[in-house]
């Protein structure tokens, strides 16, 4: 499971970088495109991956 979220977390900080990037240049609508993406991709591996939930993290 740790590997799963070293993926996920690697995920989400390329598409975190990629969406800064884009606010600096103004482009508003790709950096939420950007991060919309990144959240479903993410879901996707993690869903894929069936593992179970970590009981530890909180849930929304």
């Amino acid at each position: 499971m740790e590997e799963l979220y070293r993926t996920l977390y690697h995920m989400l900080f390329n598409a975190y970088t990629d969406s800064v990037n884009a606010l600096e240049e103004g482009e508003y609508e790709k950096a939420h495109m950007i991060l919309i993406m990144a959240q479903r991709a993410c879901e996707e591996v993690y869903i894929s991956a069936g593992e179970e939930p970590d009981p530890s993290l909180p849930t929304p």
